[in-house]
């Protein structure tokens, strides 16, 4: 059976230097959004999901996606695009299960405890993914 993701092997395709600095933009900005949301009245969601650095990003990993085919940053836009909609995906759960049940008291708590889970998986993607760019190692995804 044919793998959509195959694994990145030693015969990949050479990185252009300017491309793993724009990769390397594409997280800061992601973490610039993260340090946004811990230090003002923003949430890490919040700044993530709806801040202008975070959706920067993205349209950033998508308009040179093709330029990374068949090399380890192939992995770590995947990655970086992964996760910025993940975290949407969650958000709109998250409000969509706890808003009902904030008519019983229980969505109160809910909502937070549920807000700061998504906070550390968010600060969790973008520091590993930083991390294993800064080793040019790809993410498995």
């Amino acid at each position: 059976m044919n793998d959509p993701n195959p694994p990145m092997t030693a015969d990949a395709r050479p990185v252009d230097a300017s491309l793993i600095t724009y990769t390397n933009i594409i997280y800061a900005l992601h973490a610039l959004s993260v340090l946004i949301g811990v230090t003002t009245f923003a949430t890490i969601i919040g700044s993530f999901v709806w801040g202008l650095p975070s959706i920067i990003a993205v349209i950033m990993n998508y308009v040179r996606r093709s330029a990374t085919r068949g090399t380890f940053l192939e992995a770590h836009f995947r990655w970086q695009i992964r996760t910025f909609w993940f975290a949407v995906l969650w958000s709109i759960v998250i409000w969509a299960v706890c808003v009902p049940l904030m008519l019983i008291l229980v969505g109160f708590p809910l909502l937070v405890v549920s807000h700061y889970a998504l906070a550390i998986w968010i600060v969790y993607r973008v520091a590993r993914g930083w991390l294993a760019l800064r080793e040019q190692r790809p993410m498995y995804v």
